[in-house]
């Protein structure tokens, strides 16, 4: 039986139906990328999943005795608990009383010591000792300090503490919206590991094509209402995707074809019309139904961007530049580097390193604090914010693009507001929506058509992709290429930067500005390393530097040397070979799991395989315990 099912799921807003009748399984062990459009409902989804959200029609099961987490979309704000306090929250009662417990443990006065020990007396009860130890272990194990506010942190080490929240539980189906957004490219690597070594289902929505290819084992799309499911790699499911899409438009067409012959026939006359002919009438009419009931695929986005006058050939330049904080922190320094127009650059760094204070000293809203910054001259400069606020919730996306204007002039020819919307997908009832109650995608799409509906001939775009949809995102890419002007572009997304920037400058957290030909891959290739990797080879190295010192060996008494028996010698020596065979076992039925098709199979089937690895990696871990435990008998 499927962990997880979604039986005939409706919900409409309004006129508009979201979710129509649609279908899903999810089986144990299964990596499903949840994908679709921008405002096709995957968000909704994933609520109606957890619960948050109630459908209109259909249901949700979950395997009983089974279990959901969530990993939330967007991350806290001013949240001042402790990454102790989070976590333990997952266990509700007995979560609020750790937390409790932990707080009153740090006071002395005699009302704390009567609530301590009321409190103890629960937690004994709803056995939370056990709980505590599972907290404190996951917590050290993604290296987080218990104590550390999760206001103080980064989005990378917030996201840390809330995937430990969400695991702590041992849940056997995991749901993630967006996991990637706003996280550095070591933090998307932390969690690709983190997650690998999850073994229960993981239902999750993301736009990063890099994270998707890396886990996901099965692709569904949300089209049209309907969930479309494609036993594929990612890779493999664009090569099916587009195959079925021009299937779907071959019998779209032919439908077409019959029914334009049919209203020809049924306009000849009333003779056609007699009773005799009453059938072909009847299925006109359920022709023409099914026509007007079919849910066409809506168009691609067409934005093109607004190109400005050329700017100068030289469009920043600087020797020496540096600039420093008031307090003395250095952000920049020593760097010399040359802009010319139609460059295209990606800027590459752990967040805090200083890539928007690079960005704002060659855009010359910041003057350096040394050295010299010099400016190309008609320069006119685009700003993408990923913050998106450049948009005013209040208003709705006519009124946030037009500024009072009826008609827009784009590359020389007026086109009317509502028009232009309708290129980024926006119908004119969405265009006179509120901003507020815009999707993160939509959001995106409005900040790009306000973005290019100006002139324009340098673009900043600061973490673009977040919550684009993969087509919206490929066009970007595509215009970006075809863009005649410069192109900065801070990103987090590693097939983006790959697609679409020629030269990468490189930000390690010292101050240091490094340029290398090509993008993130290439950056890669060429030795580039994140601070955070720089310092994990550190800390790995110091304890062999320590082993390495000369100790002096503490006396012991003399004793007979312990040695293994004929059985037990016979024993050591056979189990290298029997460690062998299991890893080479565990090495076949993981190849035979990541297989494509290997979701496709009978429940029982995939159960029985998934069963049998999790068995033999425990025979293996033992054999390896008791191969080191007679290796110490017979060295002792």
């Amino acid at each position: 039986m499927p962990l997880l099912m979604l039986d005939e799921i409706s919900l409409a807003y309004g006129m508009h139906p979201l979710l129509d009748g649609a279908s899903l399984t999810v089986e144990a062990g299964e990596r499903v990328c949840l994908l679709g459009r921008n405002g096709e409902g995957k968000s909704t989804l994933l609520k109606i999943v957890s619960g948050v959200v109630t459908p209109d029609g259909g249901k949700v099961k979950l395997e009983s005795g089974a279990n959901l987490a969530v990993l939330p979309q967007n991350l806290p704000t001013g949240d001042e608990r402790t990454a102790y306090e989070v976590v333990s929250g997952a266990f509700r009662e007995a979560g609020e009383l750790l937390a409790e417990f932990h707080a009153l443990s740090q006071q002395v006065d005699e009302k704390s010591l009567d609530r301590l020990t009321t409190v103890q007396e629960r937690l004994e009860a709803l056995d939370g000792w056990r709980l505590d130890q599972k907290v404190n272990a996951i917590l050290k194990q993604y290296q987080v300090d218990p104590e550390a506010r999760l206001n103080t942190l980064s989005g990378g080490w917030q996201r840390r503490v809330l995937l430990a929240r969400a695991l702590v539980s041992e849940p056997d189906v995991l749901t993630l919206d967006e996991p990637t957004n706003h996280l550095d490219v070591p933090a998307i690597a932390w969690l690709e590991e983190a997650l690998s070594q999850f073994r229960g289902a993981i239902l999750f929505v993301s736009h990063d094509r890099a994270f998707i290819r890396k886990m996901a084992t099965r692709i569904v799309e949300l089209d049209r209402g309907q969930l479309v499911s494609f036993a594929a790699t990612y890779d493999r499911y664009l090569e099916l995707k587009e195959k079925a899409l021009e299937e779907e438009e071959r019998q779209n067409a032919l439908f077409d074809k019959r029914l334009k012959q049919e209203e020809a026939w049924i306009r000849q006359g009333i003779k056609a019309r007699r009773t005799r002919n009453m059938g072909r009438v009847r299925a006109l009419k359920a022709m023409r139904e099914e026509r007007r009931q079919r849910r066409d695929r809506g168009g691609n986005a067409t934005f093109i961007v607004e190109d400005a006058a050329r700017s100068g050939k030289l469009v920043v330049e600087s020797k020496g530049a540096g600039f420093s904080y008031p307090d003395g922190k250095s952000v920049i320094r020593d760097m010399d580097l040359t802009i010319m127009r139609g460059d295209k650059i990606g800027l590459i760094g752990e967040n805090g390193t200083g890539k928007t204070t690079l960005v704002r000293l060659l855009l010359g809203e910041l003057q350096p604090t040394e050295g010299v910054i010099r400016l190309g001259t008609n320069r006119e400069v685009a700003y993408f914010d990923q913050l998106r606020g450049e948009l005013d919730l209040s208003k709705n996306a006519l009124d946030n693009l037009s500024e009072g204007r009826e008609y827009i002039e784009i590359n020389g020819q007026q086109k009317h507001v509502l028009g232009y919307l309708q290129e980024f997908l926006f119908s004119p009832e969405r265009a006179r929506s509120p901003v507020s109650v815009f999707s993160g995608g939509e959001r995106a799409r409005l900040l790009l058509a306000k973005l290019f509906s100006k002139p324009a001939n340098i673009l900043v775009l600061d973490e673009p992709t977040n919550d684009l949809d993969v087509e919206t995102l490929e066009l970007l890419e595509a215009q970006l290429v075809e863009f005649s002007g410069t192109v900065l572009v801070i990103s987090h997304d590693r097939e983006f930067l790959d697609n679409v920037v020629a030269d990468t400058l490189a930000l390690d957290g010292t101050g240091v500005v490094r340029e290398f030909v090509g993008g993130y891959s290439d950056w890669r290739r060429q030795g580039g390393r994140f601070s955070s990797e720089l310092e994990d080879d550190k800390r790995q190295l110091a304890p062999k530097a320590e082993v390495e010192k000369p100790v002096k060996p503490t006396p012991v008494a003399k004793s007979k040397p312990a040695k293994l028996s004929y059985k037990l010698k016979l024993e050591l020596e056979q189990l290298p070979g029997k460690i062998s065979e299991l890893e080479n076992s565990v090495a076949a039925l993981q190849e035979e799991i990541s297989a494509p098709d290997f979701y496709a199979r009978p429940q029982p089937e995939v159960a029985e395989v998934l069963e049998l690895l999790a068995e033999t990696e425990h025979r293996l871990e033992s054999t390896i315990e008791r191969w080191m435990e007679l290796e110490e008998l017979g060295n002792p």
